[in-house]
């Protein structure tokens, strides 16, 4: 009775069960009119992400946690009416993957053209060429550094592309999945941030709504954007002193002995032995990804060019990744289709092989990001934490002047960890900022003004430098899950170890917006950035000190 046969019809009954029940809900559920929730605005409108990322801390299970979360929100929203919470959950979460639908169908181009490069053997001959050119270890962290910092374009792009290329040269020199997935991570968004020609700057300048400011006030912030700079001069100090601690340093001690993963759980485990091509050449790696970069380059200037803008900046600043990225990315896939037939590296069938084994390896990523985007979307929608937020800010810190700064930089941290995206973070809390700052207000913004009262941009730099440190630490974060993906690390592994390292800048970030607010008025910009930057390498060189002394007494005993 108990037979593994019978337990499997089982589950199979309840699984039916399960959806019958939803079905029939929804079916009831249809045509009445969603009410704005009695928790809109409220704490608890707070309370989704914070349940999911409690119970995938603590079950490590993402899937389940990520779901629980959303049921919660959509109860919440419903006013815990389980007919309109389903109700709300099937339509919202179709309305996320069919608006999210470019992004998805760039993950599974992505996924292709790493199976195309495998199948073909470029990805073995480039990790064969890079084992024995790139000597050391801390020459593949600086190889995958450089890469990420050239692909800042965009950072969906960015933590794909540079995980997937620098996986076989990491993997060569016994670097953990989790390192790589912290490179990648850790180089799209604060990168993109300070990048003047790239999507992240058309968001900036889109959000404050001032065509001949909005793009002054981007790069006048640069220097304040503290944690963005610091995470650059964090990994630099951390690569040239070969620095670990946390979690981080039991995965690369692992890895040193062969151990890339650590924990049980490996979803992208052997998916390199997919069969290779052993006549394939590091060009069958290269030109593909020079193909994709083009590609994807291009179609985010077409985006722009279609959107209406006439000069190079102009399209980046309306240019639309979602439709940009795809459409680039399909038109390079179609190229590197005819590439490695004129190459003759793989039969036609074996290359249209490649689409389905592409889409199986995007699965983990396309579920965890339709969860994700789906638990932000209540959160920030369904029950307006932006609005709580943004109305707590207004209310209660008006008044500390100085002190804003800081108190802005955890407000959006915060922020941008609970809801997962740093776009709609400071979305909604730069017009708050720009008017707490601005004399008179926002509607008297002048360009007068950005020179006359530097905290001004201390603050558009604290909101965001916090955005970016949220988003970073978000286990629900489609970046920080889309870093998971492209370095093909399970993804609670790369949250856990990354954590320490966000958390340590972040600090310092904290400190130096609180330093920085008490004498912005009597020193040079300059000095303030170079005060921040010196703090961070003597903490690292603390650390690396203290590492050092820990892993001598252990090696004693």
């Amino acid at each position: 009775m108990n037979s593994p046969r019978t337990k499997r019809f089982g589950k199979f009954l309840l699984v039916l069960f399960a959806l019958a029940c939803i079905m029939t809900l929804v079916v009831f559920a249809e045509g009445e009119e969603a009410a704005v929730s009695r928790f809109f605005g409220t704490p608890w409108s707070l309370l989704p992400p914070v349940v999911a990322i409690v119970l995938a801390l603590i079950t490590k299970e993402v899937y389940s946690s990520l779901f629980l979360g959303i049921i919660v929100g959509f109860l919440l929203q419903a006013d815990f009416n389980p007919v309109n919470a389903f109700n709300l959950f099937i339509t919202d979460l179709g309305s996320n993957i069919g608006g999210n639908a470019g992004i998805l169908i760039f993950l599974v181009i992505l996924g292709t053209m790493v199976a195309l490069m495998i199948r073909a053997g470029g990805s073995k001959a480039y990790g064969d060429w890079a084992v024995a050119h790139i000597k050391t270890k801390s020459g593949a962290l600086w190889a995958t550094f450089i890469l990420a910092i050239v692909l800042g374009v965009d950072d969906y792009f960015n933590n794909l592309t540079t995980g997937n290329v620098m996986r076989p040269v990491t993997d060569g020199h016994h670097i953990s999945r989790a390192k790589l997935s912290y490179m990648c991570d850790a180089t799209a968004a604060p990168v993109c941030i300070m990048m003047p020609v790239s999507s992240w700057a058309a968001a900036v300048t889109g959000v404050i709504n001032n065509e001949e400011l909005g793009f002054q006030i981007f790069l006048r912030a640069i220097p304040y954007n503290y944690y963005a700079i610091l995470t650059m001069v964090f990994i630099i100090v951390m690569t040239s002193l070969n620095v670990d601690y946390g979690p981080m340093k039991k995965h690369e001690d692992n890895a040193s002995k062969g151990d890339l993963y650590t924990t049980p759980e490996r979803p992208f485990a052997g998916v390199e032995e997919m069969k290779f091509n052993p006549a394939g050449k590091v060009i069958d790696l290269v030109i593909p990804v020079i193909i994709l970069i083009i590609g994807c380059v291009g179609g985010l200037i077409y985006a722009g060019y279609l959107n209406g803008g006439t000069t190079l900046l102009d399209m980046f600043a309306n240019t639309d990744a979602f439709f940009g990225l795809p459409f680039g990315s399909g038109i390079a896939l179609i190229v590197n289709f005819i590439y490695f037939i004129c190459r003759r590296s793989m039969k036609f069938t074996e290359l249209m092989d490649c689409l389905p084994e592409g889409f199986k390896q995007m699965v983990p990523a396309i579920l965890i990001l339709c969860f994700a985007w789906t638990i932000g979307g209540v959160t920030r929608y369904g029950l307006g934490a932006p609005e709580f937020v943004a109305n707590f800010v207004d209310m209660h810190l008006r008044h500390l002047e100085n002190f804003l700064p800081a108190v802005i930089f955890l407000i959006a941290m915060g922020l941008g960890f609970a809801t997962g995206t740093s776009w709609g973070t400071f979305g909604i809390l730069l017009p708050i900022v720009l008017d707490v700052f601005t004399p008179g207000g926002f509607d008297n913004l002048t360009a007068e003004a950005l020179s006359e009262v530097p905290i001004l941009m201390v603050g558009v730099g604290a909101t965001l430098g916090g955005a970016v440190c949220g988003d970073h630490c978000s286990p629900i974060s489609d970046t920080t899950i889309m870093a998971s993906s492209g370095a093909q690390c399970y993804h609670l592994n790369h949250v856990a170890t990354q954590l320490p390292y966000a958390m340590t800048v972040a600090a310092i970030s904290f400190f130096n917006y609180l330093l920085t607010g008490l004498i912005i008025d009597f020193v040079p910009q300059i000095f303030c950035l170079l005060i921040a930057i010196i703090s961070t390498v003597l903490v690292m060189l603390i650390i690396g000190k203290m590492n050092h002394s820990m892993t001598r007494h252990s090696q004693r005993d």
